[in-house]
């Protein structure tokens, strides 16, 4: 016996068949829970660079600036933060 003979035979059971199989189909979409805000980890980078005896002044202009200028070409970028210290400047960029 062909699987499909039954199917065949009698279209209106097909056609109510077809259109229970649709509604419980919405019904359940409806049922499924929607978050308004998920939790989302963003990809993150920091870079730290350490030069040991330099002035804040020479760290900012020979290191970081050059470094957040490249990193600045990153596609899809949003936001860039540098943090600079004594000999220890770090500069965070977050994407989405």
């Amino acid at each position: 016996m062909n699987p499909s003979r039954p199917f065949i035979l009698r279209p209106v059971a097909t056609t109510l068949l077809m259109v229970g199989v649709l509604l419980v189909g919405f019904v359940a979409y409806g049922q499924l829970p929607v978050s308004a805000l998920p939790q989302v980890d963003y990809p993150t980078i920091q870079v730290q660079t350490f030069y040991p005896g330099a002035s804040p002044d020479v760290m900012a202009s020979s290191v970081t600036a050059p470094l957040e200028r490249q990193s600045g070409r990153f596609p899809a970028l949003n936001q860039m933060t540098r943090r600079a210290r004594s000999a220890a400047p770090s500069s965070l960029c977050n994407s989405s």
